[in-house]
């Protein structure tokens, strides 16, 4: 759609992006969880900015030897916000979860195994992404205490449920919150779509097999009246 000069570099950049990911996020928990000093925490900040300064650099390629810029621009707001939001990052790896879809025994099975795999992956890493910024934005200030606490809150939040045993009072979290009540609300959206889907398609497969049925029991009752006829025009000339 973009050109074969894109496709080509986003093959050759999808397992460096997704090591970058991987290692901004452990970076990322290491100072939010061990809060290290000294060397350690040297490192860990550099590696921080190496990772940002990779995405930074296949943003910039991406869009400059796509052959539709603008439409690119805007189709890839995701890819702008990672560049601009470190802690999106990791959600690059969500990707590659889709091969497993390949599990599926049709298309319309791909699909929808496509698409639980995705929503699974990508939930499980926005709540642990959610409850590292949340933890580091509340500890010593609001009710969230410990990481423990901030991950029972983001399950919590993201499933809609709401206690209220634990919530944010910072503005970080209080954003952190509102996405995540909205990614709720989509994974619900998924998961009934996806249901809805496959429901559709199993009625669809009944009707298909009664229509078959049907047709196959004209076509005897079809063959079964030829033959009487044949058999009748047989016994006219003897009678």
């Amino acid at each position: 759609m973009y050109g074969p000069r894109l496709a080509r570099w986003d093959k050759a950049a999808e397992w460096p992006l997704t090591i970058a990911a991987i290692l901004f996020l452990i970076a990322y928990a290491t100072q939010i969880i061990a809060r290290p000093d000294g060397l350690l925490s040297v490192a860990c900040e550099l590696l921080l900015y190496v990772t940002w300064a990779v995405f930074v650099i296949d943003y910039l390629t991406r869009l400059v030897i796509t052959e539709s810029r603008w439409r690119w621009f805007y189709r890839h707001l995701l890819d702008l916000a990672i560049v601009v939001l470190p802690m999106l990052r990791p959600l690059r790896l969500m990707r590659f979860l889709t091969v497993l879809a390949l599990i599926g025994r049709n298309t319309g099975n791909m699909l929808r195994g496509r698409v639980v795999i995705y929503t699974v992956g990508a939930t499980v890493l926005t709540v642990l992404i959610a409850s590292l910024a949340v933890f580091d934005a509340e500890r010593g200030i609001g009710d969230i205490k410990t990481f423990p606490d901030a991950i029972w809150w983001a399950f919590v939040t993201i499933t809609t449920v709401g206690y209220g045993d634990f919530y944010p009072i910072t503005l970080t979290g209080r954003i952190t919150a509102v996405g995540l009540m909205i990614g709720g609300l989509a994974l619900i959206g998924v998961v009934t779509a996806t249901l809805a889907s496959w429901i559709v398609e199993r009625v669809a497969d009944q009707n298909t097999k009664t229509v078959h049925a049907t047709e196959e029991q004209v076509e005897q009752l079809r063959l079964e009246i030829s033959e009487l006829k044949d058999l009748v025009r047989g016994l006219r000339p003897a009678g």
